[in-house]
């Protein structure tokens, strides 16, 4: 059965990074072909881009590890160890680490050069996206469910310490997260609404009504643009506009396409979706299926700003 979950682009390489199944797809998005594979990483969920160093690093969800990916060859080139159920991952350029945060309810955190742990943070709940903001010393991350379900864990990047947990409604079990690193804004994406978070203060500055069954939210600072895509096959647009978020579009994508990538240099929107067969009415309680080799990635170039 087709599966996938985050997408990730490196704007300079031309690449885009599809995560499927127990590999991750390379795209040129130039030429818009599958130009390699990362193989051998099962349950993978997504891939954390360090293009200084050459290196990505795919969680591996169904294996409790992380593959070290030589970006010119894609060869995996180690495998590090992790929590269980390893999912999201954001990289803080600050500390030159990247933070796997894992299902089970902890962050692990590695050292991109050297490709080590240097520290297992608890969790108070199930993690989803992160983001770092490396001017303010502090890593985020959603919190979606749990004993501090709906916040945001606030994490000092020198002591690897939880700071604080700050609310997040009225989105509820926040996945998707992004940061405007100039005003220091967090959105956090969940349940009805994102919420426009101050990163400096925890304090809810605004928030907006969205698409159901939301997964991912990024922010393009090209554009000051924060999308957040749904399963109900949109993806809902908003302006960042001082303390406001100003509704732009509602994108209709595909339904069930609830992951999504940005690159920031062409602002070209990139979500995936596989095609699904109708219920058979003549068998009780059937449900529509996902169609066997029937992913794809839908692209959008924007038109203008």
């Amino acid at each position: 059965m087709p599966n996938f979950d985050y997408l990730n682009v490196d704007p300079d390489a031309h690449r885009l990074y599809v995560s499927h199944g127990a590999e991750v797809v390379v795209i040129d998005t130039v030429a818009k072909t599958v130009v390699g594979r990362i193989a051998n990483t099962p349950g993978v969920h997504g891939i954390v881009l360090v293009p200084a160093l050459s290196r990505g690093f795919t969680t591996n969800g169904t294996e409790n590890a992380v593959s070290v990916v030589d970006l010119k060859t894609l060869a995996t080139t180690s495998r590090i160890p992790t929590g269980v159920r390893p999912d999201a991952a954001t990289f803080d350029v600050g500390t030159h680490e990247v933070y796997v945060f894992n299902a089970s309810g902890s962050a692990t955190v590695v050292d991109a050069p050297s490709a080590r742990v240097v520290a297992t943070i608890p969790l108070e709940g199930k993690p989803e996206s992160g983001q770092a903001d490396d001017a303010l010393g502090k890593v985020f991350v959603n919190i979606e469910t749990g004993a501090k379900g709906g916040t945001i864990a606030v994490i000092n990047s020198v002591t690897h310490a939880v700071e604080s947990y700050w609310p997040v409604a009225p989105a509820e079990e926040p996945t998707g997260l992004a940061l405007d690193a100039q005003t220091h804004r967090l959105f956090a994406g969940g349940g009805p609404a994102v919420s426009m978070i101050d990163a400096k203060t925890g304090k809810l500055v605004t928030s907006a009504p969205i698409c159901g069954g939301t997964d991912a939210t990024w922010f393009d600072p090209g554009t000051s643009l924060v999308f957040s895509s749904c399963t109900d096959g949109h993806i809902s647009i908003f302006k960042e506009v001082g303390d406001r978020l100003v509704p732009i579009q509602t994108l209709e994508t595909e339904r069930g396409a609830r992951t999504m990538a940005i690159d920031r240099a062409t602002h070209t929107i990139y979500v995936c979706a596989t095609r699904v067969s109708p219920a058979d009415p003549a068998v009780p309680n059937s449900r529509p299926r996902p169609v066997p080799d029937s992913l794809r990635v839908i692209v959008f170039e924007m038109t203008g700003k």
